[in-house]
């Protein structure tokens, strides 16, 4: 099984991050705009459109205030096995490390989405530390 593990320092408070990512309806306009087009909820899961037009639905399995963790899997198209999540960890007054894991099957595809995983996290900092900016200077 691969395992990908990237991890990214924010100058944004925990609090603030988190705020953002448990607000799991909203990757599209608060966390990964562009990258993410749309995010639309149903029962126990969200159905997330990338950029490039791939649509996945994503399970929610925990959603863990306490811990600042949102963990999820998603199958379907190359995918047999996916389960991922993203935690964040206070690092000071107005820092934080993001960290996000995912697990998949079959490793062929691990390439493919590390790729994705590397662009979403370079979105996710720069839209957090320019919404951080722009909100201090308010």
């Amino acid at each position: 099984m691969a395992s990908i593990r990237k991890e990214i320092p924010l100058e944004v408070s925990a609090e603030h991050v988190w705020s953002v990512v448990r607000d799991i309806g909203a990757l599209h306009t608060r966390l990964v705009p562009g990258f993410v087009v749309d995010t639309r909820l149903e029962a126990d899961a969200r159905v997330v459109t990338f950029g490039n037009g791939m649509v996945v639905r994503e399970l929610i399995v925990d959603l863990d205030d306490g811990a600042r963790r949102l963990a999820w899997s998603a199958r379907g198209g190359r995918l047999s096995h996916h389960n991922a999540s993203v935690q964040v960890f206070a690092e000071g007054e107005g820092r934080c490390r993001l960290v996000w894991i995912a697990d998949l099957l079959p490793n062929e595809v691990a390439p493919a989405i590390a790729g994705m995983i590397e662009q979403g996290i370079g979105i996710i900092k720069q839209t957090l530390e320019r919404t951080e900016r722009e909100h201090a200077a308010a």
